[in-house]
């Protein structure tokens, strides 16, 4: 009872549920390793006691929260409105000078009125993050970091579609062997402008952890506070022009147009690491011309804004270069990024760590130019940038904010209907006890960072924010638990820095979801996912679910990165790729009628709706305009959903049949590396789809006028 009472205290679940009324008890040895990350010991039936002791007593004592939030307008917080009569409040606001008198407020005799959101004792502070202190009579005075946020993000227009697109997969007849910025920004400049798109999602452009090779999975990066410069158009950089050897420059590029031949004209996969073995060389002669007087002051206020997050992503750049990509591997003297042996070595590097300050200003540059440009063709919303869940265990952000992570953890998935076995993504979670006690400063770094050239955000297990499955290391995905965060400080944190950047939030909510999530973010305007093929009336007969019943504030779309495209979903081929890799776990028989059987449902009711034609679109016919006329009913049967956000999959416009990530597979399958492709497998660039006539075959459909639940005649 003792260890339950302790762990409840600290957000550490001793059971769970794999399914709807099943509950199953974690072990005890995994409820004991995380409250020892927690910096808990409850090792022994005498720590224990000697823990929830001190964990009761400070419960009992404290007047605040280390993080408190206010939603402007609501009612007062239990913890405000439970103060002690006479207790003094003063509140330092954030943008305030520092000889400024703090604003003063006292809770009067009676107590606070929670039912009154604007009690006279109580005056709102602006929006922002604030320092508050207590001073209760016979108490010693208290501080809190004071979170006063607006009620919802900023939304999107009642109606818009754009392009989802995993941009490394996006060559042009300019890029160097894998998509970059300027193919986004053209992207964004051609479908806004001649198609109506109203953004374009992206893939985390997060910085990946250097290596041979490198990881290519964009969603277990080094850091995601700062880009990775791999994706710069080099071309681009004000300072091309001006190299001293513009033969070497002009060698890097036509070797760079090589490795894009390659991959368009000979089935070469995408090779992340040549193409930044060019581009470093390429940049290393650029970042050798003097900046402009202009430059050079747009470049310290970068510095001076980024502060010392850059130095540190910097500087650990730089020493991955010397010592390996695992800080874990370092000297042991330089695993701190605090010690006086860092400092040194700060010091000695200090040329690379400019030179890698540089690369993140440009590429932020880079970034805010492909925004511009989307806005200026006309989008609403423009670029909708990925914040992957977590990162790399041996990357910047881990050794930067060593404090914040809960080392000997990784962040993954319950065992479920689904994955009997669990998932284990080897990504270390942040500690939420630590968040809250720095007011959640790296979180609303990291926000601020990947908000500030976005139009939208979109969140992976957006979950994430209430609960995550942590994982003892050594141990099975099985033998997890949950930890929960503050959620109310998180989203209030969020809602606060989409508020201040203008930007749409988006959650990943597909899976397993906690009762009451999907309802506390969509309080707060935060739109969920949902992808067709996973949306039936589960509560009742399980059958495709009517568009009219799909809800409004969501982004709606037929597929993702990490399944099937439509063309492979409708013709069955998904299935018979897992079973050339030997990923079934049944006979391929029995499988694909299973697969045929969810497909001829969906295609039944698109026949209903007069979205498709009848007999016009089964499984096993031969023939692309087949195939088509069902791609294009599932994109009719999303605009009739009352869907805010229609995403369409770039690489559906084409019939590519190939998914960019095959989840369960390493060596097997090429995942993150595949250019786009046309239904027969051969490469397209930007330019072809730009004149793909079965593209704007398809956005005809799209850009017709509608309204949900209107019959429309394919």
């Amino acid at each position: 009872m003792g260890l339950s009472r302790l762990a409840a205290l600290h957000g550490v679940a001793t059971s769970f549920s794999p399914s709807a009324g099943v509950s199953e008890p974690v072990p005890e040895t995994t409820v004991v390793a995380v409250l020892g990350a927690l910096g808990v010991d409850a090792t022994t039936p005498e720590a224990v006691r000697a823990a929830l002791a001190a964990a009761e007593s400070a419960a009992r004592t404290r007047l605040l929260p280390d993080t408190l939030v206010v939603w402007s307008g609501d009612p007062l917080p239990p913890a405000l409105s439970g103060l002690p009569p006479g207790t003094e409040l003063t509140v330092r606001l954030e943008e305030a000078d520092e000889a400024a008198d703090p604003a003063r407020m006292r809770v009067p005799a009676g107590g606070p009125d929670p039912a009154e959101p604007g009690s006279a004792w109580w005056t709102e502070p602006p929006l922002g993050v604030h320092r508050l202190t207590a001073r209760a009579p016979g108490r010693e005075p208290q501080d809190c970091t004071l979170v006063v946020a607006p009620a919802r993000v900023p939304q999107p227009p009642a109606r818009t579609h754009g392009f989802l697109v995993q941009l490394y997969s996006l060559l042009s007849a300019r890029s160097w062997g894998m998509g970059d910025l300027g193919d986004l920004a053209d992207l964004a400049s051609w479908s806004g402008r001649r198609l109506g798109a109203g953004f374009v999602q992206v893939n985390p452009l997060h910085a990946a952890v250097p290596g041979a090779p490198t990881d290519p999975s964009p969603y277990r990066p080094s850091s995601r506070r700062f880009p990775d410069p791999v994706h710069l158009r080099v071309e681009s950089v004000p300072e091309y022009g001006q190299v001293a050897d513009p033969v070497a420059l002009d060698t890097l590029r036509r070797k760079g147009a090589e490795l894009r031949e390659a991959v368009l004209d000979k089935g070469a996969l995408i090779d992340r690491d040549a193409v930044w073995s060019l581009k470093r060389q390429a940049l290393d002669l650029v970042l050798a011309v003097p900046l402009t007087p202009g430059r050079h002051a747009a470049y310290c206020d970068f510095l001076a804004a980024q502060g010392r997050a850059l130095e540190d992503h910097a500087l650990w750049c730089a020493l991955a270069e010397a010592h390996g990509p695992d800080w874990h591997g370092w000297p042991e003297e330089l695993r701190a990024p605090r010690s006086d042996a860092t400092a040194r070595a700060r010091a000695e590097l200090l040329d690379r760590v400019d030179h890698h300050c540089r690369l993140a200003w440009l590429t932020d540059i880079q970034l805010a130019d492909a925004q511009r440009a989307a806005r200026e063709a006309g989008m609403p919303v423009g670029v909708v940038h990925d914040l992957a869940v977590g990162v790399h265990p041996g990357g910047a952000d881990t050794w930067a904010q060593q404090d914040a992570f809960a080392h000997g953890m990784s962040v993954g998935a319950p065992p479920d209907a689904f994955n009997a076995r669990g998932q284990d993504w080897g990504l270390p979670p942040w500690r939420p006890d630590v968040l809250a006690a720095s007011g959640y400063a790296p979180y609303r770094g990291l926000l601020r960072g990947i908000l500030a050239h976005a139009g939208a955000l979109r969140i992976d297990h957006v979950m994430g924010l209430f609960r995550l499955w942590w994982v003892p290391e050594g141990r099975p995905p099985t033998e997890g638990t949950y930890v929960s965060h503050d959620a109310e400080a998180m989203l209030a944190v969020l809602v606060l820095e989409a508020h201040r950047a203008g930007t749409v939030v988006v959650g990943e909510d597909l899976g397993t979801v906690e009762p009451g999530v999907r309802e506390a973010l969509a309080r707060r305007g935060v739109l969920g996912t949902s992808v067709l093929w996973f949306e039936r009336d589960w509560a009742g007969d399980g059958r495709p679910l009517a568009p009219e019943r799909w809800r409004r504030d969501c982004l709606a779309t037929a597929t993702t990165h990490d399944l099937p495209s439509t063309a492979a979903r409708l013709t069955g081929d998904h299935v018979t790729l897992r079973h050339r890799l030997g990923l079934l776990t049944r006979p391929l028989d029995e499988e694909l009628r299973e697969d045929g059987a969810d497909t001829a449902e969906w295609l039944a009711l698109l026949t209903r709706l007069g979205l498709l034609p009848e007999g016009g679109a089964l499984p096993g016919i031969e023939g692309g305009a087949t195939e088509e006329a069902a791609v294009q009913a599932v994109h009719r049967f999303l605009l009739r959903t009352p869907a805010r956000m229609t995403g369409i999959w770039l690489p559906d416009t084409v019939g590519d049949r190939r998914p960019q990530n095959l989840p369960g597979t390493w060596d097997q399958y090429p995942n993150w590396r595949l250019p786009i492709a046309d239904a027969e497998g051969v490469p397209v660039t930007l330019e072809q789809l730009a004149a793909s006539p079965r593209l704007h075959r398809l956005m005809d459909v799209l850009r017709a006028p509608h309204e949900p639940g209107e019959a429309r005649t394919p």
